[in-house]
């Protein structure tokens, strides 16, 4: 059997400055996420992005992180953990220089493609090892490492705000260089262990069985689809690669999965699509209100993520008085709550909004991860980081986008609504640009159009323009609800076993 090093053994301190690079590179992942979120806006003006593009840029920021966490999940143990962290770093470096230069859209997609990548690679190896050196409390110490996502949010988006308007938004996507470097000379020199499946002595073929044929199914059925679209696949290659590769690993595998995990991965979803999704439009669909207060929308972000860093500094004894399933299905409750009431909210009660918000999304991610890593020991970093990577398909692919979508949509019918009753014909004269998303062909507002339209015509456009963005919100806390009813299920299902525990090896 493998033997670990002493940054794993049991009666050894943990190595803690490999904990803290590990915090950083998640601070430089978080930096990439939160200048997209700031600077969307003067994409969307340099290159005349609808709603859905900018969606669509988001998203990619996202679901190519599933690409990279899964396949390196695969082999990582082989390649080992110091190699998947310098492809994370070219990767960081490569799509800064790429996205500064950009030229037109899709130099931005190719960008943000490639960070995510290098994202996705970051949290490949960060989690598994965190896990490994901490595998008495991994929920704890994932909660703090997962601190690091909205410290570099705070602290990203502080700089950002504070460079302010005046400053090319070439010159803030640069600020990525920052931790990228703090993390490269932190992680270098360090001695990375190995993992606990693999000190255990399981097989590769029994982490492989504990993901199975389901797991596959629902990881393979995002990717490629994702990838069917950008490529313009026809649907049956599309669902024959995903047929190919889900049998395949079945075949493989001999397994359908654990159905707790099946469980856990599907849940993912609304998961990440209330946490990630919401956080990449959010500056952007509270901008209108904050703007009458005076206040930059991106502070809400800044103000929401200060929340999750201090709370999740602080996870150990609220995991250890409600459980990680208890504390999910709290959490789930109050985000619904914190996002029906941030739609609808004005003035000083955006904050209050704001904070229920905050509070509600901080423990979602990392929690989620301690509960797979104790209950999948066996599935080592795949089944951990499957389900981190299904997460940012769905933020990617389906949040991202569908928080534009409903925009697009809402605005059309809406100023359809303001022609009738006011005798207008806004609607023919700037809902003019056709489309097509992943949820089919839409009709968008024109915003060069709006921009040089007559005031009495632009006023009325931007105002329903801002209405519809905050009511996208309230759409998206069903999400949460249906959360914590998974939750609350779960619960019930493991007390029906005597209770929840970690599984060891």
């Amino acid at each position: 059997m493998a033997t670990t090093n002493t940054t794993t053994s049991q009666g050894d301190s943990p190595d803690m400055k490999l904990f803290w690079g590990c915090f950083i590179a998640l601070i430089a992942t978080s930096f990439g996420f939160i200048i997209r979120a700031l600077i969307i806006g003067d994409w969307a003006n340099d290159f005349n992005l609808t709603e859905t593009q900018k969606g669509e840029l988001l998203g990619v920021g996202l679901w190519p992180f599933a690409i990279s966490i899964v396949l390196f999940s695969l082999v990582i143990d082989k390649i080992g953990y110091k190699n998947a962290m310098i492809f994370g770093l070219i990767c960081h470096v490569s799509s800064a220089i790429i996205t500064i230069f950009a030229k037109d859209y899709w130099w931005l997609y190719i960008g943000t493609f490639i960070v995510a990548l290098g994202n996705g690679t970051v949290e490949a190896y960060i989690n598994p090892v965190v896990t490994t050196i901490f595998r008495k409390d991994k929920t704890k110490w994932l909660n703090m490492l997962h601190a690091g996502w909205p410290g570099g949010m705070v602290l990203g988006g502080i700089l950002l705000l504070l460079l302010g308007g005046s400053v090319s938004w070439q010159v803030k996507v640069g600020l990525i260089f920052i931790p990228t470097i703090a993390y490269a000379i932190m992680l270098w020199g360090r001695t990375f262990p190995i993992n606990e499946r693999v000190a255990a002595g399981v097989s590769y073929q029994d982490m492989l069985k504990e993901v199975g044929t389901l797991g596959a199914l629902i990881i393979s059925a995002m990717v490629f689809q994702e990838i069917g679209r950008i490529f313009m696949f026809p649907s049956g290659v599309t669902w024959g690669i995903i047929i190919l590769a889900t049998v395949a690993f079945g075949y493989i595998t001999k397994s359908l999965g654990r159905p707790l995990f099946i469980i856990m991965l599907l849940i993912m979803i609304p998961l990440a699509i209330t946490e990630l999704g919401v956080d990449s439009w959010i500056s952007d669909l509270m901008a209108n209100s904050m703007q009458k207060m005076g206040i930059a929308g991106g502070w809400v972000l800044v103000y929401t993520s200060l929340i999750m860093m201090v709370l999740r500094f602080s996870a150990g004894p609220i995991i250890h008085r409600l459980s990680p399933l208890g504390l999910l299905a709290v959490c789930a409750g109050i985000a619904a709550v914190g996002l029906f009431f941030l739609s609808k909210a004005t003035g000083a009660a955006i904050l209050l909004a704001a904070t229920m918000y905050g509070v509600g999304k901080t423990f979602f991610w990392p929690t989620t991860l301690g509960v797979v890593a104790e209950q999948f020991p066996r599935g080592g970093a795949l089944t951990l980081n499957a389900v981190a990577g299904v997460g940012m398909l769905a933020a990617g692919i389906v949040g991202g986008p569908f928080l534009g979508y409903i925009q697009d949509t809402q605005v059309g019918k809406e100023i359809a609504v303001y022609d009738q009753s006011h005798g207008t014909q806004l609607h023919t004269a700037y809902v003019t640009q056709t489309k097509v998303g992943i949820f089919g062909e839409y009709v968008s507002l024109d915003h060069n159009k709006v921009e040089t339209a007559p005031e009495p015509e632009k006023t009325p456009i931007h105002e329903i323009q801002g209405g519809a963005k905050k009511n996208a919100l309230a759409t998206v806390a069903m999400f949460p609800i249906f959360m914590m009813l998974c939750y609350i299920g779960l619960i019930l299902y493991f007390r029906s076993k005597g209770g929840y525990k970690a599984v060891e090896i």
